[in-house]
């Protein structure tokens, strides 16, 4: 079975062009990746320290979600310009 976050890369032309260009996509697809990041050495710490570690991935994958949408949706910054 494939994972979705493998997936990540394989972007349709058409949402690139509606999200305002891959500039954008692939600052997104960096906070993800950068997000991830954070479950590096996960089995190595303490499960004690787990929790802080998932709410922060959590966190920093909302926002990129967030930024996404607003890509997506055309209610970015710049859309008001």
């Amino acid at each position: 079975m494939t994972s979705p976050a493998g997936r990540h890369g394989d972007t349709d032309p058409a949402v690139l062009s509606a999200a305002g260009g891959s500039e954008e996509t692939q600052g997104a697809e960096q906070a993800v990746a950068e997000a991830l990041a954070g479950l590096n050495g996960l089995d190595e710490l303490p499960v004690s320290e787990h929790v802080s570690r998932f709410d922060a991935v959590h966190t920093a994958l909302t926002d990129a979600l967030s930024k996404a949408e607003n890509l997506l949706s055309g209610s970015s910054s710049e859309a008001g310009s």
